[in-house]
């Protein structure tokens, strides 16, 4: 039996956690959000206190459903099914959960003009978040990237097309379980997980579900790298870049000579002891408060090889948590310089935005900052 490597096991582990606390989130929205009592466009229902999805095409939707499954070559029954759902604001809970069945009658692969997919459509874009099965079927189509050769990335952009109010939810698990782990240094995101986060993007950017400065980071990571976020966060950012000096440092003595604009100086990093926060701090840290507004470039003037992080700030929960900061945040590797004695200058794929700090990390025990230069904005 083949055994999956240690690492890809827990990535695994990581992203059905990921997936099961936002099923939590929908669901929890789900039961404590007021029932809408009407929805633009929609006829005021029949009885004080009755519900969208009271009325007698509701009603009578789940047993027109059925039908069309049990015998979907009949066009007259399959039509009063279509005619009963766009009668039907809020379909009830029941008429939801047949959409699992429609979709297995009536997959992609026969097209998208069949009579149930299209049943199957229209039901999605009607559903509430936590009985959308479109907006499911994205986060699971993430799962099923992360462990499998391929991904059906037609069949998640349909779904997430027809996703309707389930489109926040979907879009948010695209943002944990794919476009977070993008703009993370110390996570190994596998290319379908990539094509899939590449197709969604643009339609949850374009929906107004997509935070800018997650987008920046995985775009901008030399790590996880992916045209198709550089094109989409293309958007140069507002402000004059220049030379930033650090509000506050961290790490190795004399960490003030890797910032004194002096290159005869410097900081020998490389035999710096890795504590329990180096993947956040490295050898080398230097912070802003508040944090940068943009980051453009970093330039590095050193003997011996080593990476750049850029530690940029998330909404809560998105990403990696800093315990003892109290943060959400995401690391993306924005420079490799290879220490040659000379000024080397990485200029970012695309700018990032909320950067809380900038950590060095070297490759060898001979490594010296002489001198480091940050640009960008307040």
């Amino acid at each position: 039996m083949r055994r999956f490597p240690l690492r890809t096991l827990l990535l695994m582990l990581v992203a059905l956690l990921a997936f099961g606390r936002l099923w939590c989130v929908t669901h929890q929205d789900e039961a404590s959000a007021p029932r809408p009592e009407r929805l633009a466009g929609a006829p005021a229902p029949s009885a004080p206190g009755a519900t969208a999805s009271s009325g007698p095409e509701c009603r009578a939707l789940e047993r027109a459903l059925e039908g069309a499954l049990r015998t979907p070559q009949d066009a007259q029954v399959v039509a009063e099914a279509q005619r009963r759902l766009e009668a039907c604001v809020l379909p009830p809970p029941r008429a939801c959960e047949l959409s699992a069945a429609l979709d297995v009658r009536s997959p992609l692969s026969n097209g998208e003009a069949t009579p149930l997919r299209g049943l199957l459509g229209t039901l999605c874009e009607r559903c509430p978040p936590a009985m959308n099965s479109c907006a499911q079927a994205v986060g699971q189509a993430l799962l099923s990237a992360a462990v499998n050769a391929q991904a059906d990335t037609a069949l998640a952009k349909w779904n997430l097309d027809h996703a309707g109010p389930g489109t926040a939810a979907a879009c948010a698990s695209l943002v944990q379980l794919g476009l977070a782990p993008a703009a993370q240094s110390d996570i190994t995101v596998r290319p379908p997980v990539l094509a899939l986060v590449g197709t969604l993007a643009p339609r949850c950017a374009q929906e107004g579900h997509l935070d800018d400065a997650v987008l920046r980071a995985a775009a901008a990571n030399l790590g996880a790298p992916s045209p198709a976020l550089v094109a989409l966060a293309a958007a140069p950012l507002e402000g004059t870049s220049g030379a930033i000096k650090p509000d506050h440092l961290e790490g190795t003595e004399p960490r003030h000579q890797a910032f004194d604009r002096d290159v005869k100086t410097g900081v020998p990093v490389g035999k710096a002891p890795k504590s329990e926060r180096w993947e956040a701090d490295g050898a080398l840290r230097a912070g802003y408060a508040p944090t940068l507004k943009q980051l453009v470039a970093v330039r590095i003037h050193a003997t011996g090889p080593g990476s750049v992080r850029a530690i940029v700030r998330t909404p809560k929960g998105v990403g990696l948590r800093d315990p003892e900061k109290d943060f959400s945040f995401v690391n993306p590797t924005v420079c490799r310089f290879q220490g040659t004695g000379a000024w080397e200058e990485c200029q970012l794929q695309t700018p990032l935005r909320d950067v809380d700090s900038v950590s060095v990390l070297p490759e060898r025990e001979d490594v010296v900052l002489n001198e480091v230069e940050i640009i960008g904005a307040r």
